[in-house]
């Protein structure tokens, strides 16, 4: 591999003097910087920018961690920091995956996003001790280089309950994410708390994944099971994110084209996926702005990263009345 050394040797400079015209300071003259350009360019010289950024300290890249990208639930989100970072002269690369944890510590990037939670709350910790400036989106983090930009999860879980419940439904079903999810944790809690406020509610509990094919398997068995499509009061599923009521709905038009969601059944998700406003009928879900969420991390970070005073955030939800959900004397 090519070093500045090389380039020095032989266009007959210091490598000081080739450092400089690299790097475009005036302290060399325009000749002897073109002569500088054009042995490099000769040598195939590439910069190495991992041992440039140790020197300059920051690298204008921003890391957001993800534990995966399936779904539609990601673009605005991503839209959201890259308007915000472009801006402020920042690239942004999306990362995924244990090996990727390195970056932090190697300074690869001057920041990062974490919506991961392949990374343990005391590794982050650790990097935050380092000096390591962090936004998570996905825990409860406090230290000084860390900020939070979280999600009302259980507002949108009380709102999307109590919306079944002020419909006469009584036998509610929830499909939560993965064990793991900070945002299923607490859309679970939610919604248990407000069924035991209803003293004549009961909510069952199955669990899924937040992709499309978790609410695909949940609907073959609550048909398997009687729970869709038999005689008596209809089902309230609460789906604790679009992904998997879609999921759902698809697995039961296909399968049962017999029942009527909003009449056999009733179903709401959460975060108001475009496709969403496209289902017939309408879905019922709980709705925020991701590309905001994403934005606000991104303007936290930079803040952080400035060393400007920041605070918590939180992204704040509303209820959508969709057509999947009706009258339980219907």
């Amino acid at each position: 591999m090519v070093s500045i050394k090389d380039i020095a040797k032989q266009a007959g400079v210091s490598i000081s003097t080739v450092s400089y015209a690299l790097n475009g300071n005036p302290k060399v003259t325009e000749e002897t910087t073109a002569r500088i350009l054009a042995v490099a360019s000769e040598l195939n010289y590439v910069p190495n920018a991992a041992a440039r950024s140790l020197k300059r300290r920051e690298t204008k890249i921003i890391g957001v961690f993800l534990t995966d990208f399936s779904g539609a639930f990601y673009g605005d989100l991503l839209q959201g920091m890259k308007e915000v970072l472009s801006v402020k002269g920042y690239d942004l690369i999306v990362c995924s995956g244990k090996q990727s944890h390195r970056m932090l510590p190697e300074r690869l990037i001057d920041g990062a996003i974490i919506l991961d939670e392949t990374f343990d709350s005391k590794e982050l910790a650790s990097y935050a001790e380092r000096g390591h400036k962090l936004v998570v989106l996905d825990r409860e983090l406090n230290h000084a280089n860390v900020n939070q930009v979280l999600l009302d999860n259980k507002a949108g879980a009380a709102l999307a309950v109590e919306y079944l419940l002020e419909q006469g439904h009584r036998k509610l079903y929830a499909i939560t994410g993965p064990r793991g999810s900070f945002d299923s944790k607490q859309r679970l809690a939610a919604a248990t708390q407000v069924v035991e406020r209803a003293s004549d509610a009961s909510l069952t509990v199955i669990e899924g994944d937040f992709n499309k094919s978790s609410g695909e398997h949940a609907a073959a068995r609550l048909v398997a099971d009687g729970i869709i499509g038999s005689i008596g009061e209809p089902a309230a599923i609460f789906c604790f994110n679009d992904e998997m009521a879609i999921g759902m709905c698809h697995y039961l038009q296909r399968n049962h084209p017999d029942i009527v969601i909003g009449r056999d059944l009733h179903l709401i998700g959460f975060d108001n996926l475009e496709l969403s406003s496209f289902m017939h009928p309408r879905l019922a879900t709980i709705d925020y702005s991701k590309r905001k969420w994403g934005a606000i991390a991104a303007e936290q970070l930079l803040r952080l990263i400035g060393g400007q005073e920041v605070e918590q955030e939180r992204i704040y939800v509303s209820l959508i009345k969709g057509e999947t959900v009706g009258s339980a004397n219907l």
